[in-house]
């Protein structure tokens, strides 16, 4: 599991559609939804981040190791 605060939601979207596996969003009532190429919750996520001014704080779970670390290492970059 994994804490995001995305400042460049293009970016993370790419790095979470070029992922091969799924890129569970944790909700707050504790359910799982894949992200992962799932472009109608992902225009949700794109408003919901303009909203609030180029910001969104997620919580995600990426069981894919491959995958984890390509998020890490966009997380990273986007500092």
């Amino acid at each position: 599991m994994i804490r995001l605060n995305i400042l460049n939601m293009e970016d993370f979207l790419r790095a979470v559609n070029e992922c091969a596996g799924a890129v569970n969003l944790l909700q707050p009532d504790g359910r799982k939804e894949n992200i992962n190429k799932q472009f109608g919750i992902q225009s949700e996520l794109l408003q919901r981040y303009r909203e609030n001014k180029n910001f969104l704080g997620l919580t995600l779970d990426i069981p894919v190791p491959k995958d984890y670390m390509n998020i890490v290492f966009y997380s990273i970059g986007d500092c």
